[in-house]
């Protein structure tokens, strides 16, 4: 097998950035998902409440985060922490502080979104802070020490081309339109295996770096969405075809990829060729 494609969302639910090579640090991907926008209240805001994130670009320089929409300006937040105002923030039910990025870039969004000033912040999360892993599938030597940025629950999200060949076939059996691999926003995409092969891995190992698959992921409306228009192409789908797939037996919902974290190799860096081997899961009786 081998790492066909490598992609970090600096900012969560806004368009990714396709990459070649990736540092592996403590929380995934160096830069993923380091951003996020909150509203008023401090709680997250993601393309299921404004689907028009998905129509903001994002670019990386050796220094800044720059924010790209039509018609306007680039918003340019420098990389190095700046030491603004602290806020307390959540991702579903977890709390943590983050680092507000200002006014400016308050009122960028709210002209780029057409929503109310005031009614979004930027916000980073410290090269300091930690926000812990749900404890549910880890082991206890992973319990409290296993940490991500603002994904929604973990620091790595694995997908594989044939599991998307599979599902693009029913679509397309169906009479619908085959979806991209970036409607599912993973980090990294697997080719060589076979079509939904990755549920029953429990670690994926490249050149000095060892990723251990903890939970399916769980797929909710974003994957209905273009990821450059924010437009629902056909409400429904993939969402229904998924569900009717069972492509995670005994688990009711849609599933797509899987959550992973760093077992081993934090500071290598990931490129795409690389040749990968997975260890599969125990069976269980």
């Amino acid at each position: 097998m081998k790492l066909s494609s490598l992609a970090c969302y600096p900012v969560k639910s806004l368009q990714g950035i396709t990459l070649s090579h990736a540092e592996l640090t403590e929380r995934g991907l160096a830069h993923d998902r380091r951003w996020m926008l909150v509203n008023p209240t401090g709680k997250f805001v993601t393309q299921r409440e404004l689907p028009a994130l998905a129509t903001i670009g994002v670019v990386l320089t050796e220094t800044a985060l720059q924010l790209r929409h039509a018609d306007m300006p680039p918003l340019v937040v420098p990389l190095a922490d700046t030491s603004g105002a602290m806020l307390d923030v959540r991702v579903w039910a977890s709390d943590c502080q983050a680092e507000d990025e200002g006014p400016e870039a308050s009122q960028w969004l709210a002209a780029a979104l057409g929503a109310p000033q005031g009614s979004l912040r930027l916000v980073r999360l410290p090269d300091s802070a930690r926000r812990l892993v749900e404890t549910d599938y880890l082991s206890p030597q992973e319990q409290g020490v296993v940490h991500t940025g603002f994904a929604d629950g973990y620091p790595l999200l694995i997908a594989c081309e044939a599991s998307l060949a599979a599902l693009n076939e029913r679509l397309l059996a169906k009479g619908e339109d085959p979806v991209p691999m970036e409607r599912f926003r993973p980090n990294l995409v697997v080719s060589g295996a076979d079509a939904f092969a990755e549920r029953d891995w429990s670690s994926l190992a490249g050149p000095g770096y060892r990723l251990g698959l903890r939970k399916p992921c769980k797929r909710c409306k974003i994957i209905t969405l273009d990821q450059r228009s924010g437009a629902a192409p056909s409400p429904k789908e993939p969402l229904k075809t998924l569900v009717e797939m069972d492509t995670q037996p005994g688990w009711k919902g849609a599933y797509f990829g899987q959550n992973a974290i760093i077992e081993d190799g934090v500071g290598a860096v990931l490129r795409v060729g690389d040749h990968l081997e997975a260890s599969q899961r125990p069976v269980t009786l």
